[in-house]
């Protein structure tokens, strides 16, 4: 048996593949189950959203890259659904760093909220949103 192994439960056949390993699992091993994690789709979604946004929104007189726009809309969300990021101070004793979930590590659920309130922002924002036709 490989040490790890994955099973996508959309099928009878996967199931059964997945109570397979379970069984046949040495002592102590873990067994998860959890909500799929965001889909390729989802991401792709979420970045041509946050690059529209770049190019034409300027917040407070500045205007921030994709991977910024990202971290700034994905913290306001975290904080709008009551999962605040930690706001530490830095290592190096120079200002504070945002700690927050990564949206590799969202599932599907919560991508499809995060994009839900990317995009209200930036029809908040007047944002023309090009490849999502909206």
């Amino acid at each position: 048996m490989t040490d790890e192994q994955t099973f996508r439960l959309v099928h009878t056949r996967a199931r059964e593949g997945a109570m397979r390993a379970v069984k046949t699992a040495p002592d102590g091993y873990v067994c998860v189950v959890r909500p799929p994690n965001r889909s390729k789709d989802q991401n792709a979604l979420l970045h041509d959203a946050l690059t529209d946004i770049s190019k034409q929104v300027e917040w407070k007189g500045q205007r921030f890259s994709v991977v910024t726009w990202k971290r700034l809309c994905t913290a306001a969300w975290l904080r709008e659904t009551g999962e605040a990021p930690s706001l530490i101070p830095a290592l190096d004793g120079n200002g504070f760093d945002i700690i927050y979930e990564h949206t590799s590590d969202l599932n599907v659920a919560q991508m499809r909220a995060l994009l839900d309130w990317v995009m209200a922002f930036g029809d908040q924002n007047g944002v023309t949103f090009g490849k999502l036709g909206t």
